[in-house]
Order: structure tokens, then sequence, then C-alpha cells
């Protein structure tokens, strides 16, 4: 499962350099009136991928196991996808009612950080 979620941080990452390069090429067009949206689901995208990456590295470090590693791991492969996916949806569907799912994929992210905060905290100093 911790393969799933650095395979996703990798991809994530290609996405958001990708992403990058197209808000760069498009930005030498025009720039639409939902620019900022575009923007910051590249962050996210970016952020996010790198957060996923490590976050698959601590669960093998801590070796986290039954609910623990799968609310991590599915917690944060669906925050990591759906948060910046949904910024996008509102922007360019001009539907801002769609920003409160962004408060539903964060609470899946922030129940990943918090169960990999027990991890830590139950190291053994």
């Amino acid at each position: 499962m911790s393969r799933l979620l650095k395979i996703s941080g990798f991809v994530g990452l290609t996405v958001q350099m990708l992403w990058g390069m197209g808000n760069v090429a498009g930005h030498m067009v025009s720039v639409p009136p939902y620019w900022g949206q575009l923007v910051g689901a590249h962050a996210h995208f970016g952020v996010l991928g790198i957060l996923a990456v490590v976050t698959g590295l601590a669960i093998d470090h801590y070796g986290t196991s039954g609910t623990r590693r799968s609310v991590a791991v599915y917690g944060f492969v669906v925050g990591q996808w759906l948060l910046p996916g949904t910024l996008v949806v509102q922007a360019t569907l001009g539907l801002p009612q769609l920003g409160l799912l962004a408060f539903l994929w964060g609470i899946c992210l922030v129940a990943s950080m918090a169960v990999m905060s027990l991890e830590a905290l139950a190291e053994p100093a």
C-alpha cells in the first residue's frame, strides 16, 4: 500500500510539472479569469506529491499496519488528487459551491497526517 502512495506522489509531481509548463504557455496566450485557481492547483499537486512520497517512506519506516495504514494511504491519495481537482473543476465550470468538497478532501488529508503523527509519537526515542 505504501507503494501506491509513493507512486501517487511521483505521478502527482509529474502532473505538477506538466501543469506548470501549461500554466506558463497559457499565460503567454491569455490569462483566464480563474487563473488563481489554476496556479493554486499547480501548487497543491506539487506539495501534496512531495508529501505523498514522504508519507509513503514514513509508513515503511514506522511499520504502520492495519487500519492506520489504510487511513494513511487511502486518505492521502484521495485528498491528494481530489483537492486540486476540485479547485480546477470549481473554477473552470464556475461552480463555487463545489469548493465545499475541498473541506471533505482536506479532512481525508488531515486524517492521514493525524495517523502518521500518532505513529511518530509511538516510536521509541
